[in-house]
């Protein structure tokens, strides 16, 4: 009987996470309402609050899975037996690609708030590095001499600097890139930071 309740709470969830995740792609997190979940899912609205705790917990779960799926676009992006700088553009490329194609999903998974006093997940703040990993092996390839910490911060500098093209590009209006021009201006930029590698420890 136990194991029974628990798959259907598993099973609403993931209708619930579903019917979450399609109406983000939708609209985004504004007006996101428990009442248009639950009809999506075609569940009461009181089933809701069985399976999480509220919706800010639903949009985590649906951020989760947005995390997976980027994970595994940045990792089919990049063609196999690729050298570092090739693998840093494949990289870059596949993360603006992903975020052009789900525009609401990618913008919630860093724009999604908690009330003030709520926490994160540890388990969620663990997906998070995965934007960063993929970085790190070619960027080691390219600067062997750096230190664990100093890799990792570059790693971050790095990426921190294609998101902002794509984030501006995406949402900034007048100021940013436009889509068609994106994935140029983003290889230009990878090209600049990789011919600045080698020498930044030296000056």
């Amino acid at each position: 009987m136990g194991n029974n309740r628990q798959e259907r709470r598993a099973a609403l969830t993931e209708r619930l996470v579903k019917a979450a995740e399609a109406l983000i792609a939708e609209n985004g997190l504004r007006g996101l309402k428990a009442r248009e979940i639950t009809a999506r899912a075609e569940c009461a609205l009181g089933a809701l609050y069985t399976a999480v705790e509220d919706l800010d917990q639903l949009i985590i779960l649906v951020n989760s899975r947005t995390l997976g799926r980027l994970a595994q676009s940045l990792r089919a992006a990049v063609p196999e037996n690729a050298g570092p700088q090739e693998t840093l553009h494949a990289l870059a490329q596949g993360y603006g690609q992903f975020a052009i194609a789900n525009p609401h999903l990618w913008w919630a998974i860093f724009n999604h708030r908690l009330p003030e006093g709520a926490e994160v997940p540890d388990w969620h703040k663990a997906e998070y590095p995965v934007l960063i990993a993929e970085i790190i092996a070619p960027l080691a390839e390219l600067r062997p001499d750096l230190d664990p910490e100093t890799l990792r911060i570059r790693a971050q500098t790095l990426f921190a600097a294609v998101h902002g093209v794509v984030q501006l590009s995406i949402h900034g209006r007048y100021v940013g890139t436009p889509d068609v021009l994106l994935a140029r201006e983003v290889e230009a930029l990878v090209d600049v930071m990789i011919r600045g590698i080698p020498s930044i420890e030296a000056t």
